[in-house]
């Protein structure tokens, strides 16, 4: 893969995500419960037009749809149906060790729930999916990878 665009900051990283998944209506969130939950929260905000599905790991018995509430995005209680999802987006917190993630499992989600001409999307801070060789293991049309920098003052 090569570099095609570059953003600064969280705005800008959320105008990427969307323009990936411009033109799509049906995007299905995949990651680990309660650290990518909170990204996937606020990317769905981001794209609230959309109907948005998050499973956790890889079990599609997780799948939950977003909706839109006074307090913001929020994963409704019903088990949903993610099948022909127009994109499927994987959370960095996948590639992670103590994820336990087996790619091949992962793929084969992916296949199930994804359109057959639809979009595999990562999305991650620091390079994490290079790290752990997904980008080996998980055909990615694209993945959006932002680098978290900072700073704490006293």
């Amino acid at each position: 893969m090569e570099d095609v665009d570059n953003f600064k900051g969280l705005n800008g990283n959320i105008v990427a995500f969307k323009n990936e998944v411009e033109g799509l209506d049906k995007i299905t969130f995949i990651g680990v419960p309660g650290v990518c939950t909170p990204f996937a929260e606020l990317f769905a905000y981001a794209i609230r037009d959309k109907e948005t599905h998050f499973i956790s790991l890889t079990d599609i018995e997780t799948s939950h749809e977003f909706e839109l509430k006074d307090f913001g995005m929020h994963l409704n209680d019903d088990i949903s149906d993610p099948h022909n999802s127009d994109a499927v987006v994987l959370l960095g917190g996948l590639a992670m060790p103590k994820a336990n993630v087996d790619s091949e499992e992962l793929n084969l989600l992916i296949g199930e729930i994804l359109k057959e001409d639809g979009k595999t999307i990562g999305v991650c801070y620091m390079d994490m999916f290079t790290k752990a060789g997904w980008q080996e293991k998980v055909d990615f049309d694209s993945i959006i990878d932002g680098t978290l920098t900072g700073v704490v003052k006293r």
